[in-house]
């Protein structure tokens, strides 16, 4: 199938949005999703972006029935390790269902890792759903591997009231 990767613009929030909404529901997470198109143009596409994203589109011909031709998109950003140095996180990949198995996920994925190469990264991290058995297997069919085995690390986070207290000075009381 023919397509085509390239930077995400901001005339693509709109398609973004509702890919990343799409991915959600598949993940069953859809309930949890508080970012809006708006949300998007602003992080994404502002002079200093919180994040980076590309797009894969087909051809007008291979449109979906509702007219899309954007169907897969990646959402990626830097960050830094005191290990390891400079890395790639890929936040998001998603392609439509009914363009997967053409190699559209992979190309996406192997445009970030040149990118992040590109950058001086020396990896590309992300997170998969323990559940999502085909991406369980995408990714391991490219090499990559489960980094939650290594019982040194926990992975952690701290959001909404547990935020706020921790900047007011106020951490929450915990049992």
């Amino acid at each position: 199938m023919e397509f085509t990767i390239r930077a995400g613009m901001t005339e693509d929030c709109k398609d973004i949005y509702r890919m990343l909404t799409e991915l959600s529901a598949y993940e069953k997470m859809a309930n949890q999703v508080k970012i809006t198109q708006r949300d998007i143009e602003q992080d994404g596409f502002s002079k200093n972006p919180f994040f980076h994203s590309l797009i894969a589109e087909v051809p007008d011909q291979h449109r979906t029935k509702e007219g899309h031709a954007k169907m897969g998109c990646v959402i990626y950003f830097y960050a830094y390790s005191t290990l390891t140095g400079r890395s790639v996180f890929m936040e998001a990949l998603y392609v439509m269902p009914e363009f997967r198995g053409h190699g559209i996920g992979k190309a996406l994925m192997s445009k970030v890792a040149q990118l992040g190469l590109a950058a001086g990264c020396n990896q590309l991290n992300f997170s998969v759903l323990k559940w999502n058995k085909p991406s369980l297997d995408f990714y391991h069919s490219l090499g990559c591997w489960d980094t939650t085995s290594d019982p040194e690390f926990y992975s952690m986070r701290c959001e909404g009231a547990a935020l706020q207290s921790l900047v007011e000075g106020n951490p929450p009381k915990t049992n």
